[in-house]
């Protein structure tokens, strides 16, 4: 009897955890019977918003899926311009979901993998057909935002952002048949959607942003080394000037100094021949007074240069008159008398 009784308990117990389920906050639920999303009278998807739940335990299951915003970073891809010309586009996009039942049926079972590529590839493709119709003046200014603005509208809506029909892009095949199994299970409920739109997937995108726009690598370098050659350019310019101002500063430094020179010479001059003329001068007036001591002093003068240095070797007859003031100094006086 006891025995039953534990028996019943383990299968009570067996039988309520199979019929409660809990959905954490962030969550959403789906119940699947069968292998089929589960669905009201009206033949929409139920979905089970966080807290604790109830299913038929062993005919249904749960699938929990995720409403936070997600983030998909894409790796940086190259698009051409209206130009023609190549950018090295870096982007990331923000996106939830906003139909869970038409995301679960799109991705497989909710695969967030399955997700990401059905809208990098739609996103892509978007944002190459955006960047066609733009220079790259555009792109890197104001007209930046509105085309983030453009490209979020046309992947949930298809239509730009003031709401006017945008050219239409082909779906690709990965996203066409993600389309067509979300209608073959939903009886085609609600398919006026625009198919060319991620709502068909029931994917929000909350924003686009691109967070950096680059040249590629062998234009980069292009543009560097013209750079380069104009910032050496420039470079040369100046000191070709500073060469310019050095040389006139150069020659005016050098013609002072010339005409400072030649004043100072001129000056020199001067003063020397007022000194010769005060000199002769002297001279003039000495010989007029005293003859004999005038030409003392001439001798006198003509020794000192005569005895300079190594200029003291003379042939000359010691009875020669310009030995004369060696001689005693009665000699002078008497030849003088005699004379």
């Amino acid at each position: 009897m006891y025995k039953s009784f534990m028996l019943i308990l383990v299968m009570i117990a067996v039988v309520l955890s199979g019929s409660l389920f809990v959905v954490q906050e962030g969550q959403r639920g789906i119940v699947l019977r069968f292998g089929k999303v589960l669905r009201d009278n009206h033949d929409a998807a139920l979905i089970y918003p966080p807290g604790l739940h109830m299913k038929i335990p062993f005919l249904e299951t749960v699938k929990k899926l995720d409403a936070r915003i997600q983030t998909m970073e894409n790796q940086a891809d190259r698009f051409v311009t209206m130009e023609k010309k190549d950018l090295i586009v870096d982007s990331y996009i923000k996106w939830l979901i906003s139909d869970f039942s038409r995301y679960y049926l799109a991705t497989g079972g909710g695969d967030v993998s399955q997700a990401e590529v059905l809208l990098k590839r739609k996103f892509s493709d978007r944002l190459r057909s955006e960047f066609g119709r733009l220079d790259v003046k555009e792109i890197v200014t104001d007209s930046r935002n509105r085309l983030m603005t453009d490209v979020r509208a046309a992947l949930n809506h298809g239509t730009s952002g003031e709401g006017e029909e945008i050219q239409e892009i082909p779906v690709d095949n990965a996203t066409a048949s993600a389309v067509a199994r979300v209608e073959r299970d939903t009886n085609g409920v609600g398919m006026t959607i625009n198919p060319n739109s991620m709502e068909t997937l029931g994917i929000k995108v909350v924003d686009v942003r691109i967070k950096q726009i680059n040249l590629p690598t062998e234009v980069s370098d292009a543009i560097y080394q013209r750079m380069r050659a104009e910032r050496e350019a420039v470079a040369r310019h100046h000191r070709s000037q500073g060469q310019e101002e050095a040389e006139k500063l150069r020659a005016t430094a050098d013609y002072k100094v010339i005409c400072t020179l030649a004043e100072a010479e001129r000056q020199a001059l001067i003063i020397r021949g007022e000194a010769d003329a005060e000199t002769a001068k002297l001279y003039a007036n000495t010989f007029s007074e005293d003859p004999d001591f005038y030409a003392f002093i001439r001798s006198l003068h003509a020794y000192e240069h005569s005895f300079n240095g190594n200029n003291d070797l003379m042939v000359l007859s010691g009875e020669s008159d310009f030995f004369r003031f060696m001689k005693s100094p009665k000699d002078p006086v008497d030849r003088h008398h005699s004379e």
